[in-house]
């Protein structure tokens, strides 16, 4: 039984990264497929942007969805901020009408009973859209040029139900913990890429998806999305779910946002906690499964470092997890190089260390979510 348990881990956990990498494969090809598609014929867009006290990294976003060359509505919700937002909200509609852009529109909350603050937020700005497809993003992020389009064109396909885009942190910090959180950004898409690619997402970043309003009006609409700590993955496994639509994930530079990093481990700590929580945790029970197997398999292998001393005989866990990070980081370069910081030997050595460092910080992660250790979202457990 020693000997099954611990082969038997090795053979799994490697097998099961490598299906993974398969499904990265099959989703890069069908995205460039995808890409070459002409957009819908008069599709209707409508953006949604929850905004809460953003002002001070807000500018980037309204300056990139100015730019764009595709109508849109640009629905705001404004979920009780007290800064600058209102204001720059304000002149951003000014700016849309001049520009004949679309139509711009903000939601003020002055309540916001959750549980999740951002899920109320997002469901309100939902209940007064009028879109064919619903495209989201945050307020500290930045958006490809060309990004609305790139999206709808995503969604040609009517049997695409939900479309998840890449996210990544912006180059420009120093230090290991601006380079991991480049490093993990990626890591994560590419699991979320292969879930897609393998028929069994179960999540995506809500700062750059779309989805087909008819698929969620089928479902009776963004209310039948259970409360979550990560609505984003909520709302695509519900979608999934149904059976009748398609999850598909973009791997192409045009579809790309990126986001502000973190400015402090607390900070980047109580993110991951949320994250990891909402896949521990999930309503919908493939991908709790999934997720729970997952994490299992990376921790069991890091656990087994220290009592390698007393039971040698364990080293086939921890060379697992080795392998699982060798094949994540090969796929994090080949598939989004040029949205790593890159510096010589030395940024290869940080590299090594990062992937080193990733399977430690999952299995703190997961030790924490099985404790239920609460996190906060813009100061509010949830």
């Amino acid at each position: 039984m020693y000997d099954i348990f611990r082969y038997g881990h090795l053979l799994v956990f490697a097998g099961l990264q490598t299906a993974l990498m398969l499904g990265i494969f099959l989703e890069w090809l069908k995205d460039r497929l995808a890409a070459r598609l002409p957009c819908p014929a008069d599709a209707k867009v409508s953006v949604i942007i929850p905004i809460h006290n953003e002002s001070g990294r807000m500018a980037g976003l309204l300056r990139s969805l100015l730019v764009q060359d595709y109508p849109a509505e640009f629905i705001f919700v404004d979920d009780r901020s007290d800064d600058e937002s209102p204001a720059m909200l304000a002149e951003f509609a000014r700016n849309v009408r001049n520009r004949g852009m679309g139509n711009c529109r903000v939601i003020t909350l002055r309540e916001n009973p959750g549980p999740n603050c951002k899920q109320y937020a997002l469901g309100r700005g939902i209940a007064e859209s009028a879109g064919d497809f619903l495209l989201f993003t945050d307020g500290d992020c930045v958006v490809a040029t060309g990004w609305i389009r790139a999206m709808v064109r995503r969604m040609a396909d009517e049997r695409t139900g939900v479309l998840i885009g890449p996210v990544f942190k912006k180059l420009g910090g120093t230090g290991f913990f601006f380079l991991y959180q480049c490093f993990d950004h990626i890591v994560r898409y590419n699991y979320l890429t292969a879930a897609s690619g393998l028929g069994a997402a179960g999540g995506g970043f809500g700062n750059n998806i779309i989805i087909n309003k008819k698929a969620l009006d089928e479902l009776g609409g963004y209310g039948e999305v259970p409360p979550s700590p990560t609505e984003d993955a909520a709302l695509v496994s519900l979608i999934r779910g149904h059976g009748k639509y398609k999850v598909r994930a973009a791997t192409l530079p045009d579809t790309a946002v990126e986001t502000g990093a973190e400015n402090s481990w607390k900070a980047l700590f109580s993110q991951t906690l949320r994250w990891n929580n909402g896949g521990l945790f999930s309503p919908d029970p493939v991908t709790r499964i999934n997720y729970n197997f997952l994490m299992l398999l990376i921790s069991t292998g890091i656990i087994a470092i220290p009592l390698l001393p007393v039971f040698p005989g364990l080293w086939p866990l921890p060379l697992a997890t080795c392998i699982g990070m060798l094949e994540n980081t090969a796929a994090a370069f080949i598939l989004f190089r040029s949205k790593l910081p890159t510096g010589g030997i030395l940024s290869a050595l940080r590299y090594f260390l990062c992937a080193l460092f990733m399977p430690l910080y999952l299995t703190l992660m997961t030790l924490m979510g099985y404790f239920r250790i609460r996190v906060k979202w813009k100061e509010k457990p949830i």
